[in-house]
């Protein structure tokens, strides 16, 4: 039998659901806040407000990331308690903070109070598995947003990062035409040296009208007015990088040009998968943390 940890779930997505009920299913005590769903245990008990969860449980999750504009907590219709200042102000030194993406202030608050807190997006085995999921919603989102087959098709990645290292496979393992662009020499060479066509995205203005296809992993702009203007009018672009993104999408769109910002995808085409890699990850903390 597990050893009972008082476990705090709040806000999030789908992957918060699927992890809950992982932690119930063996053996833990469960509180949730403001879940995408309901839940249903035995062990399971829902909060009414973010002070309940917090004065209940010593183990809190929230969601990944845990804010998207750093004032609420990322959540389905969040409830006007659920934002960074009320964590802060209800954390106190018997809690264990987890989530992904923490923000900076609370991170220093933490440490400043010796409140242990795990960031789930700063572990590298995470990312890396997270990769696959993010890789896998990218090519479900240009299929479904796109009258051409990836198969045969130009397929253009800005930036060899995870993500994209992982959709680079998985799109060459779909007959498409894979290249690489980036600012970085080594990450040209490790995207040659993978098999892939590569240019520099300071030189790719010439290739640009050539691909069907564009994915964006680099949040910053790349993709301003004057890129935007030579790529195919029948292109269709699915930018996976951090909100805002790296396409100027308003001038995409009097371009009539398919392009769409896809965030959160884990949690939207494998929450459960994903959740069972953060389960595993989270498990390790807390034995750690009782050791």
């Amino acid at each position: 039998m597990a050893q009972l940890f008082d476990i705090g779930i709040f806000g999030g997505d789908l992957r918060q659901v699927y992890m809950a009920m992982s932690f119930l299913s063996k053996g833990y005590r469960v509180t949730t806040y403001n879940l995408a769903e309901t839940i249903s245990h035995t062990n399971h008990s829902p909060a009414h407000t973010l002070s309940e969860l917090f004065e209940n449980c010593t183990i809190l999750i929230g969601p990944i990331p845990m804010s998207r504009d750093q004032a609420t907590i990322s959540s389905v219709n969040a409830p006007n308690d659920l934002t960074i200042a009320h964590v802060a102000y209800l954390l106190k030194e018997q809690h264990s903070l987890i989530g992904g993406n923490i923000p900076i202030p609370i991170k220093e608050l933490c440490e400043t109070r010796h409140i242990p807190y795990f960031d789930l997006m700063r572990n590298e085995k995470i990312t890396i598995l997270n990769a696959i999921a993010t890789a896998e919603g990218t090519i479900m989102e240009a299929i479904a947003n796109s009258s051409r087959n990836l198969h045969g098709s130009n397929c253009l990645i800005l930036g060899y990062g995870r993500c994209a290292k992982v959709l680079a496979d998985k799109l060459k393992g779909l007959d498409a035409m894979v290249t690489i662009a980036a600012r970085s020499e080594d990450a040209l060479a490790y995207a040659y040296a993978a098999g892939h066509k590569i240019v520099s995205i300071a030189n790719m203005k010439c290739i640009l009208p050539s691909y069907s296809f564009i994915f964006n992993t680099i949040p910053s702009l790349i993709l301003d007015k004057d890129y935007l203007e030579l790529v195919d009018r029948n292109a269709t672009i699915i930018d996976i990088a951090s909100a805002p993104g790296g396409i100027d999408f308003e001038y995409a769109k009097q371009l009539h040009i398919t392009a769409k910002l896809c965030l959160g995808l884990p949690g939207k085409v494998s929450p459960k998968s994903s959740a069972d890699i953060l389960v595993t990850e989270i498990i390790k903390f807390m034995k750690e943390r009782s050791d």
